[in-house]
């Protein structure tokens, strides 16, 4: 009998790579930099005829001033995608990076020449924005332009503008930009496996994410072996690194204070539409529940044949059956299967990722880690990133990728100002096609090996996506916290400041090894998106609600679900949730959430006890 593929001889594998030369139309670089040219070009049109005189438009006015806003956005989102994803998957090539510079300083050129017109808007008296809001035509850009009235206070003036966006592309920019390529690069040196007679084989070098997904292994010694090889290899760029987050921190510390936020996660709140009491109540909560990922890790403990499990153990196989591997075609089959069998619309929109190239699915040298979906622009439909590495969880991930991709393309009819939602619901749709197919996987296998195997890691990804998020948190209030107040933190002090928020959340359930402190380093989101992390508790929590309504009402929920999706950034968030029946503005919703979380760890309880491994 042949041997399964692996990700490496997968043919249908390596041959999934995304196709965008739709968003330039198929001329490549010279396709970049017309659009670029053409918008930075309307962009200085626009401004000649509006710069000073805002304030004279009628609601058709503002109307058509939105739409020509719209277009220029739209031109130079396709360049702008285009670069960035070409990007993405060759970090290491000195012409994809030269041409994503090269975009990023157009849109600055068109961000700096635009800058007036939000300015303006925000500073209109409030009865005279209200008048323009009510008129007619404005649907596509309304919620939009309530949100950047929001900002009022934070705003500087248009020569500080000017001077701060210009100045982001050689400042913050570009440390996010070596950040990336510094990481990309990490090679993992691993033992090479035993012969039968116990002799060593020879050692490999490995991607990152690759190594990392080793960490699922069922053999403790693969596990304690690649995480000392994970160490290893962050090792020699983590003085570079703890450099750059601290410049990073420094500069969001004086953006801050230039713009009068009162909290180094003010901002992103206000980004978010959620108050920063709403977003501590959430931090709060699941920091009081930080018992249901403890009580997991000591059920693993006894699971594994261990007294008490170290950090490089959390993600291993309890089972067998959790270690299987799936070809790509099998993973798509079975989320094709299940995206359409909820929703036939969600099927075909599900299909068209496949069947027009949308998505880089393959491990390689120089590629970007983890997973993402870039909603481009609504005339475009989305691309998805991935790397499959076949393990039962990189399904999951496709599942869930695909989640957001129907998002951004049910979305796409709200237009370029509304396609996109807050981070705080951005998770709804991809947790909820994830926990289908998950739950599709449980009911197909009624083995309690299997199910034991597919509960925790349904369980665990939940864990990692609620618990652990909000313990990132924790750890970037630290460092944000202690960076302002006392000034550039060592390399040690952040490791220690890393410990200290997982093992708070860990408890005296898991053993943080030392070699564990530095593994802060390759976390993309602390550098790029700081504040981002806990927007993914805040998705799960109302995924998890949402897909309760659905085990309720079964397909009589569907309409709404799609029409919440199709609703984009168009409304609030606590409006997008009512059309499900959700409110947001319920004190009890977030210990109602976590319920449903402890409800799985108790699943997952039961599993083990029925599996008879107890």
């Amino acid at each position: 009998m042949a041997a399964p593929p692996t990700p490496e001889t997968d043919r249908e594998l390596q041959k999934a790579s995304w196709d965008l030369d739709p968003l330039v139309g198929g001329e490549g670089r010279e396709g970049v930099e017309r659009r670029m040219a053409e918008a930075l070009s309307r962009s200085k049109t626009f401004a000649e005829r509006h710069a000073g005189k805002l304030g004279e438009l009628d609601h058709a006015g503002l109307a058509a001033a939105m739409g020509e806003l719209a277009d220029i956005t739209e031109l130079a989102g396709r360049a702008g995608y285009y670069a960035a994803l070409r990007f993405s998957t060759d970090t290491a090539d000195p012409a994809i990076g030269a041409l994503m510079q090269w975009v990023q300083e157009q849109e600055t050129a068109i961000q700096t020449t635009l800058l007036f017109f939000e300015l303006e808007w925000a500073a209109l008296p409030d009865e005279r924005a209200e008048e323009l809001l009510a008129g007619d035509g404005l649907d596509f850009a309304r919620h939009h332009l309530r949100n950047v009235r929001r900002y009022r206070e934070h705003l500087l003036s248009e020569p500080e503008e000017r001077i701060v966006t210009e100045k982001s592309l050689t400042g913050a920019n570009a440390w996010r930009r070596l950040f990336e390529e510094l990481t990309s690069v990490i090679e993992v040196e691993l033992p090479g496996q035993q012969d039968a007679e116990g002799a060593g084989g020879e050692q490999a070098r490995v991607p990152l994410e690759v190594a990392l997904s080793r960490l699922q292994d069922g053999d403790r010694e693969v596990r304690r072996s690649t995480a000392e090889g994970v160490t290893a290899a962050l090792a020699p760029g983590l003085r570079t690194r703890a450099y750059l987050f601290n410049t990073l921190l420094a500069d969001k510390a004086t953006e801050d204070r230039l713009r009068k936020y009162p909290t180094w996660l003010a901002a992103r709140n206000l980004s978010n539409e959620a108050s920063d009491d709403s977003v501590q109540a959430l931090i709060d909560a699941v920091r009081a529940r930080y018992e249901i990922p403890r009580r997991w890790y000591r059920l693993k403990a006894r699971l594994l044949g261990l007294d008490r499990i170290a950090d490089y153990d959390r993600l291993a196989s309890v089972s067998e059956d959790e270690a299987a591997r799936f070809t790509y075609r099998e993973a798509r089959e079975i989320v094709l299967e299940c995206y359409s069998g909820f929703s036939p619309e969600l099927g075909a929109l599900v299909r068209r990722f496949f069947d027009e190239h949308r998505i880089d699915a393959p491990v390689r040298p120089a590629k970007r880690g983890g997973a993402f979906c870039a909603g481009t622009v609504p005339s475009e439909f989305p691309y998805v990133l991935l790397n499959y590495t076949a393990r039962r969880r990189d399904v999951l991930t496709l599942a869930h990728e695909l989640g957001h991709g129907v998002h951004f393309a049910l979305a796409a009819r709200q237009g370029i100002f509304h396609q996109s939602t807050p981070l705080t619901l951005a998770e709804t749709a991809s947790v909820f096609g994830e926990t289908i197919v998950f739950g599709k996987l449980l009911e197909q296998d009624t083995s309690p090996s299997s199910q034991l195997a597919l509960l925790a890691e349904n369980l665990e990804d939940t864990i990692a996506t609620v618990f652990r998020q909000v313990a990132m948190n924790r750890f970037e209030d630290l460092v944000h916290t202690e960076r302002r107040e006392q000034g550039e933190l060592s390399v040690e002090r952040f490791g220690e400041l890393w410990a200290e928020s997982q093992e708070e959340l860990l408890g005296d359930s898991v053993e943080v090894t030392e070699g564990y402190r530095s593994w802060w380093s390759y976390i993309p989101h602390f550098i790029a998106s700081p504040g981002y992390v806990y927007a993914y508790a805040y998705g799960q929590l109302l995924a998890l609600s949402v897909y309760e309504r659905y085990e309720q009402l079964g397909a009589e929920l569907v309409p709404s679900y799609l029409q919440m999706l199709a609703a984009g950034g168009s409304k609030s968030p606590e409006e997008v949730a009512a059309i499900v029946g959700i409110d947001l503005s319920d004190p009890g919703f977030w210990d109602a959430g976590l319920d449903l979380v402890e409800r799985q760890l108790t699943q997952a309880e039961e599993a083990a006890e029925r599996s008879g491994r107890l």
